[in-house]
């Protein structure tokens, strides 16, 4: 990497890294398509989706200072006229708003995200998908994303009333599956499970009182696994008109957490439809 690349920054207010100060606050505000990503793995999974030129962006880079030898490698995977802005650790807190351990920050954006029924339409012929319905906790969501990576969900569907997957925290929970699984964020739950259902997926509501437990399924082509909140769960009108399925669980517990949840049901059925080695 060249050394002429780097921009150093001590003024924690230079207008140039404007969009990283007071992450925190901008988190809960939104930044309308942008984003922020944090660590180097994150960083790496940005670097991939910036290099396929699809809808994720790379805008620039804000590290720590000691930081950019031993991520030398990294940066390079970024084209050469990506601003990469360094700061000493006490600068870097000071735009940050808190103590940065990590030290690596970049500012990403990302294209709106297509149309509910248009992903549905492209997927393929033999698909499995994760729903959510109105979950509202970023590490849940990142949750979601990361095991949708990991046992080869096609996307994320996510109803309107679900938390941003692109926050920051979410982001990070995700390992930057974020950046790299198809989702769409719109509509009402029922809206969302009548598209699919009329796409000719099998649509089925996970829930603790469940009539089939996940590895009694013999699944289809196409196969929807639907996750509700914790504590309340799927609507009442949702497990009633389509068929729910139950994880198998240690008596006298209300439930397991949905990260955890979706891993277990995802796996049974990716296996089931021959998806895993």
């Amino acid at each position: 990497m060249e050394p002429g690349r780097l921009i150093e920054i001590t003024d924690p207010a230079d207008v140039r890294i404007a969009e990283f100060t007071a992450i925190r606050e901008r988190d809960l505000t939104g930044r309308q398509g942008q984003f922020i990503a944090e660590g180097t793995v994150v960083l790496s999974m940005l670097a991939k989706a910036h290099g396929s030129g699809g809808a994720v962006r790379a805008e620039k880079l804000l590290l720590l200072k000691n930081r950019v030898a031993g991520l030398s490698d990294l940066i390079g995977q970024f084209p050469d006229d990506l601003p990469v802005y360094v700061a000493e650790a006490a600068v870097l807190d000071a735009i940050a708003g808190f103590h940065l351990h990590r030290g690596v920050l970049a500012l990403g954006s990302r294209a709106a995200p297509p149309d509910l029924a248009q992903l549905i339409a492209a997927l393929p012929e033999s698909a499995l998908v994760l729903v959510g319905c109105g979950i509202s906790n970023h590490d849940n969501i990142g949750a979601l994303f990361r095991n949708a990576a990991g046992f080869t969900a096609d996307a994320v569907l996510l109803d309107e009333t679900c938390c941003d997957p692109l926050y920051r925290k979410a982001l990070r929970v995700s390992v930057g599956a974020v950046l790299a699984v198809p989702y769409a964020r719109q509509g009402g739950a029922e809206e969302v499970l009548r598209t699919l259902a009329e796409a000719g997926f099998e649509i089925w509501a996970l829930s603790p009182s469940g009539t089939v437990e996940i590895g009694a399924i013999a699944p289809g082509r196409r196969v929807a696994l639907v996750m509700g909140t914790e504590g309340e769960g799927l609507p009442a009108a949702i497990l009633d008109r389509f068929r729910s399925a139950r994880i198998a669980q240690a008596p006298g517990l209300d439930s397991l957490n949905v990260g955890t949840a979706s891993g277990i049901a995802l796996y049974a059925i990716a296996r089931a439809m021959g998806r895993l080695g």
